[in-house]
């Protein structure tokens, strides 16, 4: 099969009329998008959208042979134009099935939001998948155990959506997974195919023809990544980010619980909401173990408290400690971990905090904090394929 995107952009277009963000004032040339809107052969198209003749004509297509014509979700606005010749758009309900003369058959895939997704089987078996904005499937049963050779779908706005296709076995690593509906969430560019990539996905622009299973190099996902920044800069969302097009995550959160500490308490608890439901959580600094198994990917949230609670355990605090065997203990300590990332087969992502830019500590123990929490930085991003530095919320890519 072949599929012409005559649009890869949200509803409204991309810039949207009339915004003054920064994201659309970027999305020019190129980047810039039309409504979302695929061809498949030339016979089946996917969303009509305002401009499509026009689009299709950039693109070296016509309309002229399309036989069917469905619609994935609701339309704001006045009613659609349709272009003479072309047939009436409708929706297919949820689980029927069309069986066209060209060849394809189309089943309607049930989702958790308004609209409809498209499962299209071309003549020769390729099998592409296509949701709509915002939309995920409704449960597992979207992909069965066939896995689809092209995944179409809102990967910025939903990642969960691919988190549950690859959890149902329906997107694995050969399936070419393109980002539709893109929106001014993300600004145009090399951010947006960085967050992609992470995700294992990819952009094109519109007009783009796209053969169903034919190979794609996308970019791999880093399999060990450091996510490093300073306090609120948004590194653990970065981090978080990463993984969310994943299915069940274990997040290592090093901070643990500290009674009657209200304060804390909330942070936790903005950290937990904010993570998808079929993450697992894990409240340990004894990170040598989850990287030696086999598993999901792991978060590590944060290496500044494991180290925390490394330096307490030795009692690096003391002066007289510290110089007789703390300093030494630590040293095995972090060797340890290092050579646990090194070694694991798991994808990991973890964060710290990057200290020492700023105000020196007036304390000698807080110097010694400092000092080593750079020196734990240094040894664990050695050991990673991508480290990244955020500042205020924009990732510099500083590896990888």
């Amino acid at each position: 099969m072949e599929v012409t995107l005559l649009g890869t952009g949200a509803p409204a277009g991309f810039p949207r009329p009339d915004c003054p963000c920064a994201a659309c004032a970027a999305a020019h040339g190129p980047d810039a998008r039309a409504a979302t809107a695929l061809l498949v052969d030339g016979t089946l198209l996917l969303d009509l959208t305002p401009g499509a003749v026009f689009a299709a004509a950039r693109a070296g297509q016509s309309l002229g042979g399309v036989r069917q014509v469905l619609l994935s979700h609701p339309h704001d606005g006045p009613a659609l134009e349709v272009p003479a010749g072309l047939p009436q758009p409708v929706r297919v309900p949820d689980g029927r099935e069309l069986a066209l003369l060209t060849g394809h058959r189309v089943r309607a895939v049930a989702l958790d939001a308004p609209g409809t997704g498209y499962e299209v089987s071309g003549p020769d078996g390729q099998r592409l998948l296509y949701l709509p904005p915002g939309g995920a499937p409704a449960g597992t049963a979207a992909g069965g155990v066939t896995v689809y050779d092209m995944v179409l779908a809102d990967v910025v706005g939903r990642p969960d959506a691919l988190a549950g296709l690859r959890a149902a076995g329906a997107v694995g690593p050969t399936t070419d997974v393109v980002a539709v509906h893109l929106d001014h969430d993300v600004p145009p560019g090399a951010e947006l195919r960085r967050r992609l990539a992470a995700a294992g996905a990819r952009a094109v622009p519109d007009g783009e023809r796209l053969v169903v299973g034919a190979y794609e190099d996308v970019p791999d996902v880093p399999r060990r990544t450091l996510v490093l920044g300073g306090a609120r800069s948004g590194k653990s969302v970065e981090a978080e980010r990463r993984l969310e097009a994943f299915p069940d995550v274990l997040y290592a959160a090093t901070g643990g619980s500290r009674a009657g500490d209200t304060e804390w308490a909330s942070r936790v608890a903005a950290h937990r909401e904010r993570r998808p439901g079929s993450w697992r959580t894990a409240e340990t600094c004894d990170l040598v173990p989850l990287l030696a198994e086999d598993g999901p990917p792991l978060l590590i949230d944060c290496l500044s408290l494991w180290l925390t609670d490394a330096m307490d355990s030795v009692g690096a605090w003391d002066d007289a400690v510290w110089a007789d065997e703390g300093e030494r203990a630590l040293r095995e300590r972090v060797r340890e971990l290092t050579d646990a990332v090194r070694a694991t087969r798991r994808t990991v992502v973890a964060v710290s905090n990057e200290v020492g830019s700023g105000i020196v500590p007036a304390t000698a123990s807080g110097r010694r904090y400092r000092d080593e929490l750079g020196r734990l930085n240094t040894a664990f991003a050695a050991e990673c394929e991508q480290v990244v530095l955020v500042v205020a919320g924009q990732a510099l890519v500083l590896r990888g």
